[in-house]
């Protein structure tokens, strides 16, 4: 049986000017789900940026936490940036293959192979 904490901790730092890895650490579930889209969301308010989550230390993620991702995906794209996911544990990626979420977000094996893949230059802004 899955312990379900309603914790969640996000830590974000910037490896370069338009690229913030957020790592986070808890279970994304319908109590923790709204504070990690709020998060996000705040952060790319403030300029269009690439997110990276680093989902490392996520214990449990259910449909709230999956809607959560989606959201934040239409976010990063809305705002000329991009959503990546680093070192999904194996439960969340079957979650994300199954449901086919897995063909539409990135998905590196470390938060370290996302930062190298994401360009360092500003993201292009959308035509209007």
């Amino acid at each position: 049986m899955t312990d379900v904490t309603h914790a969640l901790h996000l830590t974000a730092r910037y490896p370069h000017e338009h690229l913030i890895v957020v790592t986070v650490v808890g279970n994304i579930d319908l109590q923790t789900a709204p504070a990690l889209r709020a998060r996000t969301a705040e952060i790319m308010r403030q300029e269009p940026c690439h997110v990276v989550l680093d989902l490392a230390q996520v214990g449990f993620c259910d449909s709230s936490g999956l809607s959560a991702l989606i959201g934040i995906w239409h976010a990063a794209q809305a705002a000329g940036g991009s959503l990546g996911l680093a070192d999904v544990p194996d439960r969340l990626m079957r979650m994300l293959a199954v449901t086919g979420i897995d063909s539409f977000l990135t998905v590196h094996t470390t938060a370290a192979d996302a930062v190298t893949a994401i360009p360092a230059s500003r993201p292009a802004p959308l035509k209007s």
